[in-house]
Formats: C-alpha cells, structure tokens, sequence
C-alpha cells in the first residue's frame, strides 16, 4: 500500500520526490508521514497519532528538541548527511581563505605581500566526523593535510591520520593549525569551544565552524580574536543567526563570515528531495529509513 505523506509547507518539488518514492501526496489530517521543508523552524507541526514518520530537512534537529517535538511515537528522521558535499566544499573554501590570507589581501587595497601556510602540510582537526567532517577529511587528505577526527563514539573515521572521543579535544586543540567543527548541537556540545578551549590553542590557529553557532561561545571568540590570543575563525554557523549588523566579528580584520550559506537554495533542495523518495520507497517497504534521530541523544 502507498504510504500517504503530507509535505508541509506544501512544496511541488517535494511533493514530486514523495510519488517517484512511491507514496501518495496527502493532506495533513490523512497521512501516515510527514516532510517538513525548513523542517526545524516550523514548530506548529501538523502531528496527530497516525502519523509513524516525520521527515526534517534540517541536518540540525535543536528547534525540533527545543518545542518537545521529538518523541518515541514515531520515526524521526533528519537530513543529516544529504548536504555534505556542499558544506564541506565551504569548509575547503574558509580554509583555504586563512590559510593563504585571501581574507586580509581583500581588505588592504594595496600591494602588499602576506604570510601563508600550506593546507596540506597542516595540522587540521575535525569535531564531529559525521557526513560533513567526513567529506572534509576527505579533501584534506587529498591535499595531504595532517587530520584528527573526534567523534562521540571514537570509533575509527575513512582517512582520518588519528581519530578519537571527546577526550582527545584538548590535544586536538593544543597541536592544530585548524579546528573544523562539524558536530550536532547537543547539551554536551554547546559553548564547546568556549574560553578555556581558545586558551588551548595555538597562536596562530583558526577556528572554522560550519555546524552550529551555539558550538562557540561568541564572547569568548571575540575576545581572543582582539586579544590575538587565536589567529582567526572563518564561520558560516553564528551565535546569534542572524548576526546583527554592527556586531563586532563584522569588522575584526581575522575572522570570516558567510550568512549561513554553505548549502544553498539551488544546491540543497534537488538534495533533499532525493532523500525524501529515498526514505518514502523505505517507508513503503519497511525498510530502515535514512537519517533515524534518537530523541535521546537528539541526533
């Protein structure tokens, strides 16, 4: 029997995604599943007892916990991995941007020659070795970058140079060029690099957060940055989001900021919606679905 999903916001694209999976486009009353497009901002969510599966299309599920929406009533699924490639092509982007200066050369207007530091011959660290981390290292591996890989279980991670749990943090910290932080928002996750993990760090190092804002304690970063107790921080995942104009990380000459942007519209809606009929043909067939959320854990 087809699966009868309700994709809300109603969305044509999406809609398509869940008939090429094999569902039937529903309204919210009658589905078995639900897709919520900008699944973590829209905390009115049509739920009612019938529903077994809601799809988000956010990798990050905090707004979702934050509402009490995540329950053991049903299937949870995020979009965690499907916008790895994107964000992690981004990452690349604010590495190479500090590690060759281009961010300082974009501000002196003049002819003047910089320091630089060869990415791959750098010592980078990656928190959170999930989709995002994982295809990170991958690229710095190619440039033949030194990587460290934390993730919560300290299992081994593909082409990692070493790898471990979060108690490897404050040697990954004290011995990287950069920091790269890919891990989920979680309660032992926020304000994780906070004042004394910016004390651990090398005077020349650079924090690239491409995960979530909350991860860094602003005032904290702020204050190394002017104090040059850090070289810099290139984020795309700032705390607040949106950053208000005239906020100080505006006009610090070592940090780098793009709104939020490492996955764009064009890039990962075709994205999401290949996950959607993924998940929709393992729905109707019973199958593990892709992305499963442990509301304990809240990833």
């Amino acid at each position: 029997m087809r699966p009868r999903v309700c994709v809300f916001p109603s969305a044509a694209d999406l809609e398509a995604a869940v008939e090429l999976g094999g569902g039937t486009v529903s309204g919210a009353g009658t589905a078995d599943a639900l897709v919520l497009v900008e699944g973590n901002r829209n905390v009115d969510v049509p739920l009612h007892d019938g529903v077994r599966w809601v799809q988000s299309s956010s990798a990050g599920n905090e707004n979702l916990i934050r509402a009490g929406l995540l329950d053991g009533k049903r299937v949870w699924t995020s979009a965690a991995g499907v916008y790895a490639r994107p964000i992690a092509e981004h990452a690349l982007g604010l590495l190479l941007a500090a590690a060759r200066n281009l961010h300082a050369y974009a501000r002196v207007q003049s002819w003047q020659r910089l320091d630089a530091r060869m990415l791959g011959e750098s010592t980078v660290g990656v928190v959170g070795a999930g989709g995002i981390g994982s295809a990170v290292i991958a690229h710095l591996d190619d440039l033949g970058a030194r990587t460290i890989a934390i993730t919560r279980s300290g299992h081994g991670v593909a082409r990692a140079s070493d790898f471990g749990g979060p108690e490897l943090l404050p040697r990954l910290l004290a011995i990287s060029d950069f920091v790269v932080l890919g891990a989920p928002l979680t309660r032992e996750t926020r304000r994780l690099i906070d004042e004394h993990a910016l004390e651990q760090m090398q005077p020349h190092a650079w924090v690239v957060n491409v995960a979530r804002g909350e991860l860094v304690d602003t005032e904290a970063l702020v204050a190394a940055l002017r104090a040059g107790r850090i070289g810099g921080a290139a984020l795309d995942a700032v705390d607040p989001e949106p950053l208000p104009d005239g906020h100080p990380l505006w006009g610090l000459p070592n940090a780098i900021v793009t709104p939020h942007t490492a996955a764009t519209l064009r890039e990962w809606r075709p994205l999401f919606a290949d996950r959607v009929a993924e998940n929709v043909g393992r729905f109707a067939r019973g199958e593990p679905l892709l992305g499963t959320i442990d509301p304990e854990l809240g990833y």
